[in-house]
């Protein structure tokens, strides 16, 4: 019989030797072994721990002394306001928030006259730059991230946090305006030797 047959302890080759002994059948089994006892554990685990977590709370027992001992159910939060009357849309973050759009806006505008004097832009792809509609969506992406970066720092209590995120990024997207119109204008060779 001249075929590869296998069976779970050992495997014939053509010629009829076994190799029940060859150590890759044997690495298999054994980390087949160890998969499935795995496995077993993690599924033990899974149901112990169940056991330990009630999913539901017991219910309420009726005497007066004993129901004042089982503390109550948790207020919900105000969604305008947190625990220290802080509201997210306030006159400060309504202030910093107009803030990043115009320094976005002042930062679109400035790094479309720095390409068109000739320079590179260093942040992101010329082409991306030089699609007006596709540079209009990517800044208005970043003011939106960091409104939503804002707001995960007010619904989390970092309060000041909150308000530096504006900060830095107005101060960030100034200076680089700032930056791209004091850049000098990029004079082609071929203008330069025609002089």
């Amino acid at each position: 019989m001249k075929s590869l047959v296998e069976s779970a302890n050992h495997a014939i080759i053509r010629d009829g030797s076994r190799i029940e002994n060859h150590p890759g059948n044997r690495r298999n089994q054994m980390n087949r072994h160890r998969r499935i006892r795995l496995a077993r554990w993690v599924v033990l685990a899974l149901v112990g721990s169940a056991t330990l977590l009630p999913a539901q709370q017991p219910s309420p027992v009726s005497d007066a002394k004993t129901a004042a001992s089982v503390p109550a159910a948790p207020r919900p939060k105000a969604q305008a306001e947190d625990q220290n009357g802080h509201r997210f849309w306030d006159k400060t973050n309504d202030g910093l928030f107009a803030g990043v759009g115009a320094s976005r806006t002042l930062d679109y505008f400035s790094t479309l006259n720095m390409r068109r004097r000739g320079r590179q832009e260093i942040l992101i792809t010329n082409d991306a730059v030089d699609n007006h509609a596709a540079f209009a969506a990517i800044e208005a992406a970043a003011t939106g991230v960091s409104l939503g970066v804002s707001y995960l720092f007010h619904r989390y209590g970092h309060h000041q946090l909150e308000r530096w995120t504006s900060i830095v990024h107005i101060g960030l997207a100034t200076t680089g305006a700032v930056r791209n119109y004091s850049l000098k204008t990029l004079h082609p060779a071929a203008s330069a030797a025609a002089r």
